[in-house]
């Protein structure tokens, strides 16, 4: 079967391994869709991941249809569409330094178990808009580290696929105004579509500004004032941001930070000791992988536009380029034939 891998630093191939054997314990997974993160170029920059330097299977954004079920497991049929658990494959994180991954032809499940490493989704759910599901968690985590209740107000800073399905999950909990800030006008007309109150365009205007304009000023808490926003999510990881966040939050607010920040950002913890605001970080998925999958599947086609791409595994070199030039694309996910 085929399989996309990184050679070496800035290179990757389409190389030709076995197809794996289906155990009594094991599901075999005919991979459909699988969708390029950002990770993914840098794992190619730097020529993979140890201990596969130089051999880092890709892929961990995966959706498919079930090829094989080992005797021993229940609860799945062969044709059942499904996403998967990255996170939980015993030979290591599929597509993230793992021995598999996800833009290939097929994914073994060892030992599985529905519930933990796959779930079935309706075959009505386009599989690329499934592939959306490990990212989704990604940005499902983000936002439970909020805490978000109903009706409170919140600014989400990056209108990539992240800040996207963070502001469909705030909405979803009940979030009464959602404010997504970003500088690419294209993104924020995307915001809006996918259910965002309102949008800042922050190179042409004033963020703290205008969230005192859509939030209100906030009450005064000694010396400090700032919006009436209650949320700030991070899904940019641009210094300016949190530098934009500090200054305007107000008491008690809280911050999740999920975007990956290249450069140490400077922080006056002092200035920032009257606001008690919370700052929580966000990494993966520790409970959410299978929880967005409701949110998904009961709103695809909210979530489909986040999708901007869909190129052929014919393609893959080119949907590899496309993810990684900046601004080239939004969300670019693999398509894989249904035969192979």
């Amino acid at each position: 079967m085929k399989q996309v891998t990184v050679t070496g630093p800035g290179t990757t191939a389409v190389v030709e391994v076995p197809e794996p054997e289906v155990g009594p314990a094991d599901v075999l997974v005919r991979i459909r869709a699988c969708g390029i993160c950002g990770s993914d170029g840098m794992y190619i920059a730097v020529g993979g991941i140890p201990p596969r330097q130089g051999a880092t299977p890709l892929g961990h954004e995966p959706a498919g249809e079930v090829a094989a079920v080992g005797a021993a497991v229940t609860g799945l049929t062969v044709g059942e569409h499904v996403v998967l658990n990255p996170m939980a494959a015993s030979d290591g994180i599929i597509g993230s330094g793992g021995a598999q991954g996800a833009l290939a032809d097929y994914v073994l499940v060892k030992d599985a178990e529905v519930g933990r490493h796959l779930v079935a989704v309706p075959a009505h759910i386009p599989f690329e808009v499934a592939a959306l599901n490990e990212p989704m968690a990604v940005a499902t985590h983000a936002v439970n580290r909020l805490e978000p209740r109903a009706g409170q107000t919140a600014a989400v800073f990056g209108a990539g696929p992240i800040g996207l399905g963070a502001a469909i999950g705030l909405k979803l909990r009940g979030v009464a105004h959602v404010v997504v800030v970003d500088v690419v006008a294209n993104r924020l007309e995307k915001a809006l579509k996918v259910g965002a109150d309102a949008v800042i365009n922050s190179a042409e205007e004033d963020v703290a500004q205008r969230l005192r304009e859509l939030h209100g000023d906030a009450a005064r808490h000694f010396s400090r004032g700032g919006a009436g926003t209650d949320l700030y999510l991070d899904a940019a990881g641009v210094p300016a941001v949190l530098e934009t966040i500090f200054e305007t939050a107000k008491h008690g607010a809280r911050v999740s930070i999920v975007a990956v920040h290249k450069k140490p950002v400077a922080v006056d913890f002092g200035a920032l000791l009257t606001s008690e605001i919370t700052i929580a970080l966000a990494m993966g998925y520790p409970t959410e992988i299978f929880e967005v999958t409701k949110d998904l599947v009961e709103h695809w086609e909210r979530y489909a536009l986040i999708v901007s791409d869909v190129v052929p595994f014919e393609e893959v070199d080119r949907a590899l380029s496309l993810a990684g030039a900046p601004g080239a694309a939004e969300k670019v996910v693999v398509a894989f034939p249904k035969e192979i």
